[in-house]
């Protein structure tokens, strides 16, 4: 990973960050977590968390939208959180079925092509179905990548990856000397979209925990006290103006004076 950002809060209120004139990241991820501190801190159960930082989710897409992100990949569900309690995971299993039937028709209206990445065939027929038509249905938008990573590691990316390499090249279609990392990259989640170039971890931890660890090779990160269903649009303004001021130089040189920034 190219570079840390660890952001300050509380974050400024929107009109005092201008970014209508800085350069955006083409994908930004977002590990998003705090949900279940924040239900805490209220006396409620965690899975009114996770029912509150579904605002934070609408916010993080139109925010994208408005400002011509490209994708953007949100962590919902890592192949580690099946071992949190079952009633929390059948509360998160019940608002993806609610958020698909209530949110698709309105995602595909402003040109959003939806994606579930990971291993899909832990989820229940009806949950698996529902993600199956979304995707479908929204194939053909092309106005931001909506990535929904569930049930998904960055290990097993990197084992799925190269499973299906393997598989390629036991028919034919591929020669094992000619395997290399730009050859691999065709076999990953998220291969026909550019790399992370903007992580962002909300609810105070500095980790990866798992996610996209290859597409992040050279993202830069950012980590961010707030917790996720307080992540609004400010926060992300921040984020993006942070992300601006980084030189990334990608293992090269720093930019003499005169020479473009890359």
């Amino acid at each position: 990973m190219e570079g840390s950002l660890t952001l300050s809060e509380p974050a400024p209120a929107p009109a005092e960050v201008d970014i209508s004139t800085l350069s955006f990241p083409r994908h930004v991820a977002i590990v998003m977590d705090g949900n279940g501190r924040w239900a805490r801190a209220r006396h409620r159960p965690r899975r009114f968390g996770h029912h509150a930082g579904q605002k934070a989710v609408r916010a993080a897409i139109e925010f994208c939208l408005r400002h011509g992100v490209r994708a953007l990949t949100l962590f919902a569900f890592s192949s580690e959180n099946w071992r949190r309690p079952k009633d929390e995971v059948g509360a998160l299993m019940e608002l993806f079925l609610k958020a698909l039937d209530r949110e698709v028709d309105e995602l595909h209206g402003h040109g959003v092509r939806i994606a579930f990445i990971g291993d899909l065939s832990a989820f229940a027929p009806a949950l698996r179905e529902r993600m199956l038509a979304a995707m479908e249905k929204t194939r053909r938008n092309d106005r931001l990548a909506l990535n929904v990573a569930v049930n998904y590691g960055g290990r097993w990316d990197i084992a799925h990856a190269a499973k299906q390499a393997a598989l390629a090249v036991q028919r034919g279609e591929l020669a094992a000397e000619a395997i290399d990392e730009h050859t691999l990259a065709r076999y990953f989640c998220l291969a026909d979209l550019p790399p992370v170039d903007l992580f962002i971890r909300t609810g105070g931890e500095q980790r990866i925990s798992n996610f996209l660890l290859w597409q992040t090779a050279y993202s830069e990160l950012c980590f961010s006290d707030v917790l996720w269903p307080d992540f609004d649009a400010a926060c992300l303004q921040r984020a993006i103006a942070e992300f601006a001021r980084r030189e990334r130089r990608y293992g090269g040189l720093a930019a003499t004076p005169g020479e473009a920034r890359r």
